[in-house]
């Protein structure tokens, strides 16, 4: 008779369990002692609350959270997300990637998260509002929200509506506050928000896969050219974050060949037009069926098809054991939360494929969260000092050169030779310096570790260095 083995079974991690052991991956290319690691790995404050709020003729007790991971830095920042997924867990290991993602992209806070345990479709927006309100009155009750305490942003679910909400329910208890605005990100322009915020997190993906390809020596290992240009790209969600790291790669060159969303996906090797696609989409309710572009059956199916750069930009955990071996791009940029498995990770890992990480890689919102907050508390829009001084510089330096050589310059270079920065203008310049500067710290850190070692344990590490550097210059330690 046979006797079979019984493999061992794979060890199950909880999302926050799963982050910690990235981060103990890491933490060994450290040099900082193991209590300072525990101090940094740690949740410094959990809230979790429940409220009753009247919902039509009955009342309902809303379960929601609020977790500051870090206060190494403050205030603490992170989004509020509504979901029936909600769970402290979960919370707790956001929370703690918005610290890690804050201290990658060189933003000065340190990392929150808040939740709230609804399905958002199932309410009417004057029963939305009065549940946010009641929550941010929790949240001000605890001191868990406030310009240098805790600024809260938008997620999964919620909104510049809901910040609205928040914002103004915040001011109305802390009557005269002058920094008000600066208790949340993420709101409407009229309400302190800041242009560009919207496009954030896609522009910052779209700027930190161009750095990746820019770096000869590595295209060079994975058989690409440098630049975006030419590059194929298919990308796995439509949303507000897929939506415009599409618009970006096609507006710059690039061949978007594959779609994906939940109803099924599209694919066209000679390309596929983004905005005719959305267009399709919002005359039709899908994208299937695009002229001159094949359907593919499932979104899952669409991913490993052929192309450069893959961007899942959707949901968690797509990218796992079962199909990572059959991936055929070279690139793999991480715009979702968590789109690949622990497995996955190993197995494109000894393929040699490039995985940039979704804390770096996503972190274009944060950092022009970052921006909003410091224009709620300067109380001046961007480039209002300096845009007609700029305009007038410009002028001035282009008809001395007109003058000295005779000659004049078209109209569309004149205007472009003229433009003063706008906000939105400074908000890019800002995302892509950082996207820039975050990722050749990356580099470099995956370069001094050695071989073995992939971008996201890189990451990690840059990240564990500047909090534990920012715990040990507080001094807190007896």
């Amino acid at each position: 008779m046979e006797t079979v083995t019984a493999k061992p079974a794979q060890a199950h991690y909880s999302f926050f369990q799963g982050v910690e052991r990235s981060f103990d991956l890491a933490a060994k290319y450290t040099r900082f002692e193991s209590g300072i690691l525990e101090q940094i790995k740690a949740c410094n404050s959990v809230y979790q609350m429940k409220f009753p709020v009247r919902i039509g003729d009955k009342i309902e007790v809303i379960e929601a959270y609020r977790v500051q991971h870090s206060h190494h830095k403050l205030p603490c920042k992170g989004g509020i997300r509504y979901s029936m997924d909600v769970n402290q867990d979960e919370v707790m290991a956001l929370a703690s990637l918005m610290t890690y993602k804050c201290a990658i992209v060189n933003v000065p806070f340190g990392g929150a998260k808040g939740g709230i345990k609804i399905n958002p479709k199932q309410y009417t927006a004057f029963e939305l509002e009065k549940i946010t309100r009641r929550y941010a009155s929790e949240l001000v009750k605890k001191n868990f929200i406030g310009p240098g305490i805790d600024v809260p942003a938008p997620d999964y679910g919620t909104g510049a509506r809901e910040m609205s909400w928040i914002v103004d329910t915040y001011a109305s208890l802390k009557p005269g506050e002058v920094d008000a605005q600066a208790c949340v990100t993420g709101k409407p322009v009229t309400q302190g928000g800041v242009r560009g915020r919207t496009e954030a997190t896609g522009l910052g993906v779209y700027y930190g896969i161009k750095e990746v390809c820019d770096v000869a020596e590595d295209m060079k290992k994975i058989g690409l050219t440098t630049g975006i240009e030419g590059k194929r790209v298919i990308i796995q969600g439509l949303g507000n974050v897929g939506y415009h790291a599409a618009k970006y790669f096609f507006d710059n060159g690039a061949i978007i060949v594959g779609l994906a969303e939940h109803e099924g996906g599209l694919y066209n090797e000679k390309g596929l037009d983004i905005y005719k696609v959305v267009e399709h989409r919002k005359s039709t309710g899908h994208i299937q069926n695009f002229p001159g572009a094949k359907n593919v059956p499932t979104s899952a199916d669409v991913l490993e098809m052929p192309c450069d750069i893959l961007i899942p930009a959707a949901l968690e955990n797509v990218i796992n054991g079962s199909n990572a071996a059959r991936i055929q791009a070279k690139i793999i940029g991480e715009a979702a939360n968590g789109p690949l498995t622990p497995e996955a990770d190993e197995i494109l890992n000894q393929k040699g494929v490039i995985v940039v990480p979704d804390m770096y890689l996503n972190a274009g919102g944060v950092t022009v969260s970052y921006f909003e907050w410091l224009k709620n508390l300067s109380h001046v829009r961007f480039g209002r000092m300096d845009k007609r001084f700029s305009e007038n510089q410009n002028t001035f330096l282009l008809k001395s050169v007109e003058h000295l050589t005779g000659k004049s310059v078209g109209d569309t270079e004149r205007s472009l030779i003229l433009h003063g920065p706008d906000e939105v203008d400074l908000v890019y310049s800002g995302l892509e310096d950082t996207m820039i500067g975050s990722y050749h710290e990356i580099r470099e850190a995956l370069l001094s570790i050695g071989s073995g070692v992939n971008m996201r344990t890189a990451a990690f590490t840059v990240a564990i260095n500047k909090v534990g550097v920012a715990y040990e210059e507080l001094g807190i330690f007896p």
